[in-house]
């Protein structure tokens, strides 16, 4: 009898020391974020798809996001280790985010649009989303000073390794879009694996935004072919965003090199392709939305370029 009651005791010890050690563990859980980015060569002929005609539409409307968290008033007594509640999950306690709502576009707007109306004063800088977030942060605090609108067409392997960068872009005042998953040669791609690439990235930008995002941009390429068009609107993207000025900033040029080349290339209705990631590009652009500003010319987001009149 001795050694049986000995026995229980034991297994009752064993069992509340491993029940201990679990509720120990589950306070040591800790995420982890990568940091990095990638460079691009983009190619440097530059001419004018019209594109095939089709309506424009906008994003659906915004909600407000209801955000939960914080923890309640403290209990009258400190429960026992056997019955104490878990730490509440973070994850669970944020709403998904409210999408960004989007202005429609002018009926008629082209499925590829290369400029916008020529007769405006409007024009659209386009940035390639992607390499040290330090830079691109730079680069969209100089540009909220001077009130103009970018158009970030993110990378998706950038938005997995800085996920923080989408809603910086969009709670500036700025637009976001679809710049493929890996930024790889997509026109040479057959037709399914295009489409991976968009709708990886795609999808990256609705769980961090609550949106894909409106336009579709294709990587390594100024313009998008048939196939590419094809596998994007089967994402869900009507518009591709192609660009009719490329002044080569990924060379890295001095910054006073890279102001003649946009200034001197811009007109009304542009659309620049520039990329962040590069400090020629922080550096000079102060000095090309001053020299926007004296042509009387404004930089806008892209949506905001194809609004109605």
């Amino acid at each position: 009898m001795t050694a049986d009651r000995m026995t229980v005791s034991r297994r009752s010890v064993l069992r509340a020391s491993a029940g201990m050690a679990a509720l120990t563990a589950t306070g040591g859980l800790l995420t982890a974020c990568a940091d990095g980015g990638q460079r691009r060569a983009d190619p440097g002929a530059l001419a004018v798809h019209p594109g095939t005609v089709h309506p424009g539409g906008g994003d659906p409307a915004a909600v407000d996001p209801a955000w939960g968290g914080g923890e309640g008033p403290a209990s009258p007594a400190p429960a026992s280790p056997a019955t104490a509640t878990p730490s509440p999950d973070p994850a669970a306690a944020t709403a998904p985010p409210a999408p960004p709502v989007l202005a429609p576009l002018a009926p008629g707007t082209p499925v590829e649009v290369a400029y916008g109306p020529r007769t405006g004063k409007n024009v659209a800088l386009t940035f390639h989303g992607s390499g040290d977030p330090k830079l691109a942060t730079t680069l969209l605090e100089i540009a909220e000073q001077r009130g103009a609108g970018l158009t970030v067409m993110a990378v998706g392997s950038w938005l997995d390794q800085q996920p923080q960068m989408a809603r910086r872009v969009l709670d500036g005042g700025h637009e976001l879009g679809n710049h493929t998953q890996n930024h790889l040669n997509i026109s040479a791609m057959t037709p399914d694996q295009a489409r991976a690439e968009i709708a990886q990235c795609a999808e990256r930008l609705q769980r961090l935004t609550g949106s894909i995002g409106r336009w579709f941009r294709p990587s390594a390429a100024q313009y998008a072919t048939p196939m590419v068009r094809e596998q994007a609107r089967a994402v869900g993207y009507e518009h591709v965003l192609a660009f009719d000025v490329d002044p080569r900033d990924y060379s890295d040029p001095s910054a006073a090199e890279l102001q003649r080349r946009v200034l001197g290339s811009v007109k009304g209705g542009s659309v620049v392709a520039l990329h962040m990631g590069h400090q020629c590009t922080v550096d000079a652009l102060p000095g090309i939305l001053d020299g926007l500003a004296k042509s009387g010319l404004k930089p806008v987001t892209a949506s905001a370029l194809f609004a109605p009149a």
